[in-house]
């Protein structure tokens, strides 16, 4: 019975190819469906042994890396199988943990007042940061300069909120562990979501402001990935640790 489940095992595992040790994408795609599975199972197991007020915060945290990690599961394999950057389905991964991470701002600061009206403001920019990215990416490319200046606008609305807006205020209204927390989020979003204008540089027709850093297309949408998929475990492990952290301190 065992050896019959090992085979099956083994069988399941050789439908896939095989990662080339020179094939540092293919990596970085399964370094990072390793890491955030990793992490969504210890906050998932986590989420019982938080008090009542963090309980959510922690689960959200633990849905953001388990979406994650399912979709650089498929994300690795279609990159084996065609070589091509999977961007349609990192930009799905997007649109579902993204908006989930601008929401942790308003679970740590309900208690200082933080409204519903906020939420939507930080989920309805997040979305058009990523609406107009794809399109910048993948639908126009030729009009890529516009549409990655109309996501950086949303990006740095984001960036505004959470450091000098509503954010930062309430944050400073719901004590000194949440506002330490929010000033770590808060540096997430400006340097590490910072990564990812980098990466629609090196995807994108002469890149962003007529700024060419690679010149062979295939090897710049290679780098894109790194510069994504490092960025990607960074900020979504990071994220959830720093909502962790709080949750134990002020048990």
């Amino acid at each position: 019975m065992i050896n019959f489940a090992l085979n099956q095992i083994y069988l399941k595992i050789m439908e896939h190819p095989l990662i080339a040790t020179d094939n540092y994408v293919a990596f970085t795609f399964f370094i990072g469906t390793m890491a955030m599975m990793a992490a969504a199972i210890f906050f998932f197991f986590e989420v019982n042994a938080t008090s009542a007020k963090w309980r959510t915060s922690v689960l959200v945290s633990g849905l953001i890396t388990f979406i994650a990690a399912v979709h650089y599961y498929y994300m690795r394999g279609y990159n084996l199988e065609t070589g091509e950057s999977p961007t349609f389905f990192r930009y799905v991964d997007w649109i579902l943990t993204v908006p989930l991470m601008c929401v942790e701002f308003y679970l740590i600061t309900k208690k200082a007042g933080a409204k519903q009206g906020l939420l939507w403001k930080l989920i309805f920019a997040s979305i058009v940061m990523l609406v107009t990215g794809y399109f910048g990416e993948t639908v126009d490319r030729s009009h890529s300069v516009l549409w990655g200046a109309i996501s950086g606008a949303a990006y740095f609305y984001i960036v505004y909120l959470v450091w000098f807006g509503e954010v930062a205020k309430l944050a400073q209204n719901a004590g000194p562990q949440v506002a330490k927390a929010t000033k770590y989020l808060g540096w997430f979003v400006l340097v590490g979501w910072a990564v990812y204008p980098l990466g629609y540089i090196l995807g994108t027709p002469g890149g962003l402001f007529g700024l060419q850093l690679v010149a062979d297309p295939k090897a710049a949408a290679h780098a894109m990935d790194i510069v994504y998929n490092i960025a990607d475990a960074i900020n979504k492990i990071g994220f959830g640790l720093v909502i962790y952290v709080l949750s134990r301190s002020e048990e």
